[in-house]
């Protein structure tokens, strides 16, 4: 899943890079209002994550302007104003959820996996499918109950699969949601990780839609 991080506290956005690329997200950091709203309209992110004090417009202009031009990308909206008006307003004009500062990064994670089963067609945390398991809170696969292990983007390409199980995904919607801005991606980077997953997986468990793209089917 890739994230879009509109934040121009430079510590705090660095901070929360690494803790959702440690739970598996792809993540492009902005630090503008008129950033973010090009982004939003232009880019492939799935959530973004939108804080309200930014330098050059308040958030909740973004937030009204991007609802204005008809883009549902879920955004989840971060500020340290933390009165019911305001969460009101941020709710009314189309944020999918208000986070105030100061937070736990759990809590953050928790409310960006209740998004993510919105987008997908998992209703829990925990995503069975045959004898195969992702736990998204324990950034964890297991095949009948044993962990195995995958790198970084083997993890993320499976949970993009079975979140979405049943739907096919393309080559070029895994690449978005694989890679942040910036990462140099061969031509058949989502083949070679399809490829490594397969070894570790029961047979056919990824199936193959040719000339299309790949998918889980759900049991």
């Amino acid at each position: 899943m890739r994230l879009l991080l509109v934040e121009d506290d430079e510590q705090l956005a660095r901070a929360l890079q690494q803790a959702l690329r440690q739970e598996g997200f792809a993540v492009d950091h902005l630090t503008s209002g008129k950033q973010a709203l090009l982004a939003i309209e232009t880019a492939s992110a799935d959530l973004a994550i939108l804080d309200l004090g930014l330098p050059d417009m308040d958030g909740i202009e973004v937030l009204k302007r991007a609802r204005q031009q008809k883009q549902r990308i879920p955004i989840l909206v971060l500020t340290a104003r933390d009165s019911t008006s305001d969460k009101i307003t941020g709710l009314d004009l189309g944020a999918d959820d208000y986070l105030a500062k100061p937070f736990e990064m759990d809590e953050l994670l928790a409310r960006i996996r209740v998004i993510t089963r919105r987008l997908g067609t998992a209703a829990q945390a925990t995503i069975s499918i045959g004898s195969v398991c992702v736990d998204t809170r324990a950034h964890q696969v297991t095949l009948d109950g044993r962990v195995i292990t995958l790198s970084r983007r083997e993890y993320m390409l499976l949970r993009v699969l079975m979140e979405n199980a049943g739907r096919i995904q393309s080559r070029e919607q895994l690449e978005g949601k694989l890679y942040e801005w910036g990462d140099e991606v061969a031509s058949n980077a989502v083949e070679v990780h399809v490829h490594h997953l397969r070894k570790k997986l029961p047979e056919n468990f990824i199936k193959t839609i040719r000339g299309v793209g790949y998918t889980v089917n759900p049991v």
